[in-house]
């Protein structure tokens, strides 16, 4: 499993329907944008040890201005957006394969299971719409963006 987390103060994510309508399907402010891919071989026990690692990732700044606080000492949110493209490998070529990435019931029930941890951890996580087409604004403060990756590649 894969992630990609960014400190942000604010972040949104809209939704574009078949009938041409724009909602807002989740928002927060401070806190921390995490774009999700689910690989094949992903288990709930990658679902969890990334959400621990996000839940206790000391990426705001304390008092001193050192990067030593986490989303839960800050009182922030998560917005948890599916994203299989994370999975997308261009070694051979430049057409994206996305072989490694999960199908999509699997990578939906891993999804939410990650969320539900998160959620579980007392944090307020609000999400995208798994397998529908979003724009995701955000202002990314720092910038300070993590890569994170349940098989510790990175």
């Amino acid at each position: 499993m894969r992630g990609v987390v960014q400190r942000v103060s604010r972040a949104k994510v809209t939704v574009h329907d078949r009938a041409g309508n724009d909602w807002v399907c989740g928002e927060i402010g401070l806190g921390l944008l995490v774009l999700l891919g689910v690989g094949q071989e992903d288990s709930e026990a990658d679902a969890e040890y990334l959400a621990e690692k996000i839940v206790g990732l000391r990426i705001f700044e304390d008092e001193q201005g050192k990067m030593n606080r986490s989303v839960q000492d800050v009182g922030g949110s998560v917005l948890a957006v599916s994203q299989f493209t994370l999975y997308g490998d261009v070694r051979r070529g430049k057409r994206p394969s996305f072989d490694a990435a999960a199908r999509p019931d699997r990578a939906r029930q891993l999804y939410e299971f990650f969320v539900e941890r998160l959620r579980a951890a007392e944090l307020r996580c609000e999400t995208g719409r798994f397998q529908e087409m979003m724009q995701v604004d955000l202002v990314n403060e720092g910038p300070v963006t993590i890569l994170l990756d349940s098989d510790k590649a990175f």
